[in-house]
Protein backbone atom coordinates (compact mmCIF):
# COMPACT_ATOMS: atom_id res chain seq x y z
CA UNK A 1 0.00 0.00 0.00
CA UNK A 2 3.09 2.31 0.53
CA UNK A 3 4.19 1.65 -2.70
CA UNK A 4 0.94 2.48 -4.36
CA UNK A 5 0.29 5.79 -2.29
CA UNK A 6 3.62 7.51 -2.12
CA UNK A 7 4.53 10.58 -4.27
CA UNK A 8 6.23 10.58 -7.54
CA UNK A 9 7.26 13.96 -8.44
CA UNK A 10 6.75 14.94 -12.01
CA UNK A 11 9.26 16.57 -13.71
CA UNK A 12 8.75 19.89 -15.63
CA UNK A 13 10.24 17.88 -19.12
CA UNK A 14 8.40 14.77 -18.33
CA UNK A 15 5.19 17.06 -18.08
CA UNK A 16 6.75 19.24 -21.58
CA UNK A 17 6.85 15.71 -23.21
CA UNK A 18 3.27 13.90 -22.18
CA UNK A 19 1.80 17.11 -23.37
CA UNK A 20 3.63 17.49 -26.47
CA UNK A 21 3.90 14.22 -27.86
CA UNK A 22 0.18 12.93 -26.20
CA UNK A 23 2.16 10.08 -23.95
CA UNK A 24 4.78 8.92 -21.75
CA UNK A 25 6.59 6.39 -20.93
CA UNK A 26 7.85 6.15 -17.44
CA UNK A 27 10.03 3.65 -15.74
CA UNK A 28 9.79 1.67 -12.56
CA UNK A 29 7.07 3.50 -11.15
CA UNK A 30 6.10 0.36 -9.47
CA UNK A 31 7.89 -2.41 -7.81
CA UNK A 32 8.43 -5.97 -9.12
CA UNK A 33 6.97 -7.25 -6.00
CA UNK A 34 3.86 -5.06 -5.93
CA UNK A 35 2.88 -6.14 -9.13
CA UNK A 36 3.16 -9.93 -8.76
CA UNK A 37 0.40 -9.09 -6.02
CA UNK A 38 -1.84 -7.79 -7.83
CA UNK A 39 -1.19 -9.54 -10.88
CA UNK A 40 -2.25 -12.52 -9.39
CA UNK A 41 -5.92 -10.96 -7.99
CA UNK A 42 -6.62 -9.03 -11.61
CA UNK A 43 -5.92 -12.32 -13.34
CA UNK A 44 -8.77 -14.49 -11.24
CA UNK A 45 -11.04 -11.81 -11.55
CA UNK A 46 -10.67 -11.95 -15.53
CA UNK A 47 -11.36 -15.51 -15.52
CA UNK A 48 -14.36 -15.21 -13.98
CA UNK A 49 -15.54 -12.47 -15.54
CA UNK A 50 -15.42 -12.79 -19.17
CA UNK A 51 -17.29 -15.18 -21.54
CA UNK A 52 -15.08 -14.62 -24.68
CA UNK A 53 -12.30 -16.78 -22.90
CA UNK A 54 -14.58 -19.66 -23.73
CA UNK A 55 -15.13 -18.43 -27.42
CA UNK A 56 -12.74 -19.89 -30.39
CA UNK A 57 -10.04 -16.94 -31.84
CA UNK A 58 -11.11 -17.85 -35.14
CA UNK A 59 -14.89 -17.19 -34.37
CA UNK A 60 -13.98 -13.96 -33.04
CA UNK A 61 -14.23 -10.30 -34.27
CA UNK A 62 -11.14 -8.24 -34.97
CA UNK A 63 -12.28 -6.20 -31.81
CA UNK A 64 -12.44 -9.64 -30.22
CA UNK A 65 -9.15 -10.92 -31.07
CA UNK A 66 -7.13 -7.76 -30.10
CA UNK A 67 -7.83 -8.43 -26.19
CA UNK A 68 -10.06 -9.88 -23.27
CA UNK A 69 -11.46 -6.89 -21.43
CA UNK A 70 -13.14 -6.87 -17.89
CA UNK A 71 -14.31 -3.20 -16.83
CA UNK A 72 -15.09 -1.70 -13.29
CA UNK A 73 -13.31 -4.66 -11.36
CA UNK A 74 -12.35 -2.19 -8.50
CA UNK A 75 -16.22 -2.52 -7.90
CA UNK A 76 -15.67 -6.82 -7.92
CA UNK A 77 -12.96 -7.40 -5.68
CA UNK A 78 -11.74 -5.30 -2.48
CA UNK A 79 -8.08 -5.99 -3.67
CA UNK A 80 -7.74 -4.68 -7.05
CA UNK A 81 -9.80 -1.83 -5.71
CA UNK A 82 -6.61 -0.83 -4.01
CA UNK A 83 -5.26 -1.01 -6.83
CA UNK A 84 -7.27 1.39 -8.86
CA UNK A 85 -7.11 3.69 -5.39
CA UNK A 86 -3.51 4.48 -6.15
CA UNK A 87 -2.91 7.78 -5.14
CA UNK A 88 0.30 7.47 -6.67
CA UNK A 89 -0.57 6.91 -10.51
CA UNK A 90 -3.77 9.13 -9.98
CA UNK A 91 -1.23 11.98 -8.72
CA UNK A 92 0.95 11.42 -11.76
CA UNK A 93 -2.11 11.49 -14.31
CA UNK A 94 -3.04 15.31 -12.79
CA UNK A 95 0.91 16.57 -13.05
CA UNK A 96 1.24 15.07 -16.51
CA UNK A 97 -2.05 16.83 -17.60
CA UNK A 98 -1.75 19.97 -15.28
CA UNK A 99 -4.97 19.91 -13.43
CA UNK A 100 -5.70 19.91 -9.73
CA UNK A 101 -7.76 16.75 -9.09
CA UNK A 102 -8.39 14.01 -10.94
CA UNK A 103 -11.38 11.34 -10.94
CA UNK A 104 -11.85 7.93 -11.84
CA UNK A 105 -13.99 7.25 -15.53
CA UNK A 106 -13.22 3.44 -14.95
CA UNK A 107 -10.71 0.48 -14.70
CA UNK A 108 -10.03 -2.00 -17.17
CA UNK A 109 -8.13 -5.11 -17.46
CA UNK A 110 -7.03 -5.92 -20.93
CA UNK A 111 -5.30 -9.20 -21.65
CA UNK A 112 -4.21 -10.32 -25.04
CA UNK A 113 -3.91 -13.98 -25.30
CA UNK A 114 -1.25 -16.18 -27.15
CA UNK A 115 -2.20 -16.04 -30.87
CA UNK A 116 -4.28 -12.87 -30.13
CA UNK A 117 -4.40 -10.17 -32.92
CA UNK A 118 -3.87 -6.56 -33.32
CA UNK A 119 -5.36 -3.66 -31.75
CA UNK A 120 -6.30 -1.62 -34.20
CA UNK A 121 -5.76 2.47 -34.50
CA UNK A 122 -8.18 4.32 -32.58
CA UNK A 123 -8.74 6.98 -29.91
CA UNK A 124 -9.97 5.86 -26.54
CA UNK A 125 -11.54 9.32 -26.42
CA UNK A 126 -13.95 8.28 -29.22
CA UNK A 127 -16.06 6.30 -26.94
CA UNK A 128 -16.14 9.19 -23.99
CA UNK A 129 -19.18 11.41 -23.33
CA UNK A 130 -16.81 14.36 -21.86
CA UNK A 131 -16.13 17.66 -22.42
CA UNK A 132 -12.81 18.62 -22.31
CA UNK A 133 -9.67 16.53 -23.73
CA UNK A 134 -7.76 16.55 -20.07
CA UNK A 135 -8.70 12.78 -19.80
CA UNK A 136 -5.68 9.72 -20.06
CA UNK A 137 -5.07 6.25 -19.11
CA UNK A 138 -2.57 4.73 -17.37
CA UNK A 139 -1.35 1.72 -18.91
CA UNK A 140 0.35 -0.95 -16.60
CA UNK A 141 1.60 -4.02 -17.97
CA UNK A 142 1.63 -6.82 -14.98
CA UNK A 143 4.89 -8.45 -16.64
CA UNK A 144 7.99 -7.11 -18.67
CA UNK A 145 6.35 -6.86 -21.79
CA UNK A 146 8.43 -7.54 -24.89
CA UNK A 147 7.98 -6.84 -28.29
CA UNK A 148 6.45 -10.33 -29.22
CA UNK A 149 3.25 -10.21 -26.43
CA UNK A 150 2.22 -6.85 -28.44
CA UNK A 151 3.16 -3.72 -26.45
CA UNK A 152 1.33 -0.43 -26.88
CA UNK A 153 2.55 1.91 -29.29
CA UNK A 154 1.57 5.70 -30.04
CA UNK A 155 1.58 7.63 -32.60
CA UNK A 156 3.52 11.43 -31.52
CA UNK A 157 1.67 14.53 -31.60
CA UNK A 158 -1.64 12.57 -32.84
CA UNK A 159 -3.24 14.16 -30.27
CA UNK A 160 -3.35 17.26 -31.92
CA UNK A 161 -5.25 16.41 -35.07
CA UNK A 162 -9.25 15.37 -35.58
CA UNK A 163 -8.89 13.08 -38.47
CA UNK A 164 -10.18 9.60 -37.68
CA UNK A 165 -11.63 10.83 -34.66
CA UNK A 166 -14.69 9.28 -35.43
CA UNK A 167 -14.28 6.08 -36.19
CA UNK A 168 -14.17 2.90 -33.33
CA UNK A 169 -11.74 0.52 -33.02
CA UNK A 170 -12.29 -1.88 -36.35
CA UNK A 171 -10.17 -2.85 -39.38
CA UNK A 172 -11.48 0.41 -40.87
CA UNK A 173 -9.69 2.48 -38.49
CA UNK A 174 -6.59 0.35 -38.68
CA UNK A 175 -5.98 1.64 -42.40
CA UNK A 176 -7.34 5.09 -42.04
CA UNK A 177 -5.94 6.11 -39.37
CA UNK A 178 -2.36 4.27 -40.48
CA UNK A 179 -2.81 6.31 -43.97
CA UNK A 180 -3.56 9.94 -42.19
CA UNK A 181 -0.53 9.64 -39.55
CA UNK A 182 1.71 8.20 -42.32
CA UNK A 183 0.90 11.32 -44.22
CA UNK A 184 1.45 13.42 -41.38
CA UNK A 185 4.56 12.32 -40.80
CA UNK A 186 4.12 11.55 -36.91
CA UNK A 187 6.53 9.50 -35.31
CA UNK A 188 5.56 5.75 -34.47
CA UNK A 189 6.85 4.69 -31.11
CA UNK A 190 6.91 1.02 -30.59
CA UNK A 191 8.67 -0.50 -27.52
CA UNK A 192 8.94 -2.95 -24.75
CA UNK A 193 8.04 -2.55 -21.34
CA UNK A 194 10.21 -3.38 -18.65
CA UNK A 195 8.08 -4.74 -15.17
CA UNK A 196 7.51 -1.85 -13.70
CA UNK A 197 7.47 0.87 -16.47
CA UNK A 198 3.80 2.44 -17.45
CA UNK A 199 2.24 4.54 -19.92
CA UNK A 200 -0.06 7.43 -19.94
CA UNK A 201 -1.77 8.49 -22.72
CA UNK A 202 -4.44 11.52 -23.73
CA UNK A 203 -7.56 9.95 -24.47
CA UNK A 204 -7.16 11.44 -27.94
CA UNK A 205 -3.81 10.19 -28.64
CA UNK A 206 -3.96 7.61 -31.39
CA UNK A 207 -2.65 4.57 -30.53
CA UNK A 208 -1.94 0.83 -31.27
CA UNK A 209 -0.55 -2.56 -30.39
CA UNK A 210 0.76 -5.52 -32.66
CA UNK A 211 -0.50 -8.98 -31.63
CA UNK A 212 0.67 -11.44 -29.36
CA UNK A 213 3.24 -14.42 -30.91
CA UNK A 214 4.11 -15.74 -27.88
CA UNK A 215 2.91 -18.50 -25.31
CA UNK A 216 1.62 -16.43 -22.71
CA UNK A 217 -0.69 -14.03 -22.13
CA UNK A 218 -0.10 -10.48 -22.62
CA UNK A 219 -1.49 -9.18 -19.04
CA UNK A 220 -2.06 -5.28 -18.49
CA UNK A 221 -4.68 -3.42 -16.44
CA UNK A 222 -5.49 0.17 -17.09
CA UNK A 223 -7.04 2.96 -15.33
CA UNK A 224 -8.89 5.97 -16.83
CA UNK A 225 -8.75 9.60 -15.04
CA UNK A 226 -10.65 12.39 -16.05
CA UNK A 227 -10.38 16.17 -14.82
CA UNK A 228 -12.28 16.94 -11.74
CA UNK A 229 -15.13 19.14 -12.93
CA UNK A 230 -14.92 17.95 -16.24
CA UNK A 231 -18.82 17.67 -18.11
CA UNK A 232 -20.83 15.46 -19.86
CA UNK A 233 -21.02 15.95 -23.42
CA UNK A 234 -24.38 15.37 -25.70
CA UNK A 235 -24.30 11.73 -27.03
CA UNK A 236 -23.54 11.98 -30.04
CA UNK A 237 -23.19 8.47 -31.53
CA UNK A 238 -24.49 4.59 -29.79
CA UNK A 239 -21.02 4.51 -28.08
CA UNK A 240 -21.64 7.66 -25.88
CA UNK A 241 -25.40 6.12 -24.72
CA UNK A 242 -23.27 2.94 -23.70
CA UNK A 243 -20.33 4.58 -21.96
CA UNK A 244 -23.11 6.79 -20.14
CA UNK A 245 -25.07 4.33 -18.43
CA UNK A 246 -21.97 1.87 -17.93
CA UNK A 247 -19.56 4.38 -16.52
CA UNK A 248 -21.61 8.17 -15.38
CA UNK A 249 -24.90 6.23 -14.50
CA UNK A 250 -27.75 9.13 -14.23
CA UNK A 251 -26.24 12.11 -15.92
CA UNK A 252 -27.48 13.85 -18.08
CA UNK A 253 -25.41 16.47 -21.04
CA UNK A 254 -23.88 19.11 -18.99
CA UNK A 255 -23.69 17.42 -15.63
CA UNK A 256 -20.39 16.80 -13.55
CA UNK A 257 -18.86 13.90 -14.55
CA UNK A 258 -18.96 12.88 -10.84
CA UNK A 259 -21.55 9.96 -10.09
CA UNK A 260 -20.73 7.49 -6.81
CA UNK A 261 -18.98 5.57 -9.67
CA UNK A 262 -16.22 8.37 -10.19
CA UNK A 263 -14.55 8.64 -6.99
CA UNK A 264 -11.81 11.78 -6.46
CA UNK A 265 -8.73 9.83 -6.58
CA UNK A 266 -6.59 12.61 -6.31
CA UNK A 267 -6.09 16.52 -5.58
CA UNK A 268 -3.33 18.96 -5.49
Amino acid sequence: MKDLQAPYPVSEAEQGFFRERGYIKLKNVLPPELIDRYRNEITRVVLERNPLLQKPMSERTTYEKAFVQVTNLWRQNEVVREFVFSEKLAGIAAQLMGVRGVRLYHDQALYKEPSGGITPWHADQYYWPLSNPNTCTVWVPLQATPLPLGPLAFSSRSHTVEIGRGLAISDESEQLIQESLAAQNFEYDEGPFDLGEVSYHYGWTFHRAGPNVSDIPRAVMTIIYMEDGIKVTDLTREEHHADRDAFLPGTKTGDPAATEMNPLLYRT
